[in-house]
């Protein structure tokens, strides 16, 4: 990219940029171990089914599943498909109740739209003015029908995190399967799917510092008996059919290594810039909002309302920091956010909040550098 300005990349929750250390782990399965790991006549094969074997512990040890429980996917969006409309047995009479919230990013909720439409009954949970689901609201709409309950770990736009915990127990305690679409929350937070009562959990490679078009579903079989949604392959255990994406896979096993290896450290410094930013806005600018809870929420994310400024105008006065105001799912649409809707923002609210996202690459120079630009758009 050629620009006469330094361009400040702080979208780290749209995607984030691959680790060199990922790349070159990468590079062999592209070139010299180019084998199809279902060729199993010859070691080109056995090498590639051997790196898979290998990620696919790595994915499993960052969560605390087993490699078994871990079934490669095309991305968290088909790992909720597959979680989802998998999971639930629409040919039981009475039709299968399915749980949600509407804070959901879109391909939970798009989801749960076509599971309606295969004859599932879907409740759609409003969240309190943080983002978060009560749990009294999930505990007074399970019935007997109910199959599945589905909570964002850590919300993509506003970064609240909800309380998986005591979901998961809650969802155990009443024998339904608990799903989470864990995309923002895996690498950044400490995640135990046993401790946690987890039983399918859907996390996406370009979110971990991996490549994109990688991501991966845990499944505990035990309990779940997955429908495929795609034919052609005993791949995946027969769950998910197509020739496996080797370099992919391999880099998020690494994504996933180096994020065990770094998380403690990382999360450190970036709620420390985090904070550092939101304190220095919310005193500077007046007018200037949080949005999310306070402190339950992810150490990277940062999103702040502008109620005194035009969300124009704020655009323009930001032209070479990439930030967002909203999923990057959604952000060729021109209506606001749902999420922002959803916690009690106005449309010209909505319209004038900026999205920062921390990465394991900002510096504190680009952390400076940032806020500077943002104060000088305060008018």
């Amino acid at each position: 990219m050629t620009t006469k300005y330094k361009l400040l990349y702080l979208d780290n929750h749209a995607t984030t940029p691959i680790d060199p250390v990922v790349y070159e782990s990468m590079v062999p399965y592209m070139k010299e171990y180019f084998g199809n790991p279902s060729s199993q006549s010859h070691a080109y094969g056995w090498r590639a089914e051997l790196a898979v074997q290998t990620a696919r512990a790595e994915v499993a040890d960052l969560i605390g599943a087993k490699p078994e429980q871990i079934i490669f996917t095309s991305g968290a969006t088909e790992s909720n498909n597959l979680a989802i409309l998998g999971s639930l047995n629409f040919k039981k009479s009475p039709a299968p109740h399915f749980i949600t919230t509407n804070v959901e990013h879109k391909a939970i909720l798009e989801v749960a739209a076509e599971a309606s439409r295969q004859g599932a009954l879907t409740t759609i949970l409003s969240v309190d003015e943080f983002g978060q689901v009560p749990l009294n609201k999930i505990l007074e709409s399970i019935n007997e029908t109910t199959q599945l309950i589905s909570v964002i770990y850590a919300n993509n736009e506003i970064g609240t995190l909800n309380h998986i915990n005591k979901i998961g127990r809650l969802a155990e305690q009443k024998n339904v399967l608990f799903h989470t679409d864990a995309a923002q929350a895996v690498g950044r937070v400490p995640i135990h799917v046993n401790e946690q009562k987890i039983d399918l959990l859907s996390l996406s490679g370009h979110k971990i510092y991996g490549p994109k078009g990688v991501g991966a579903l845990f499944v505990r079989h035990e309990k779940i008996k997955l429908r495929p949604l795609m034919f052609g392959g005993s791949q995946e255990l027969g769950i998910r059919p197509g020739t496996l994406n080797v370099p992919g896979i391999v880099g998020l096993g690494k994504a996933c290594i180096q994020a065990k290896k770094l998380m403690e450290e990382e999360s450190s410094r970036l709620t420390r810039w985090r904070d550092q930013i939101i304190r220095c806005i919310l005193n500077e600018i007046p007018g200037s909002k949080l949005n999310g809870h306070p402190t339950e929420r992810l150490c990277s994310n940062i999103n702040i309302s502008f109620t005194k400024l035009k969300g124009s105008l704020m655009g323009k006065g930001l032209f070479n920091l990439a930030f967002s105001s909203g999923s990057a799912c959604s952000s060729a649409k021109s209506t606001p956010s749902h999420v922002l809707s959803a916690i009690g923002l106005s449309e010209h609210e909505a319209q004038a909040t900026l999205r920062l996202g921390l990465g394991r690459f900002t510096t504190q120079e680009e952390v400076d550098l940032t806020l500077k630009k943002i104060l000088v758009i305060k008018g």
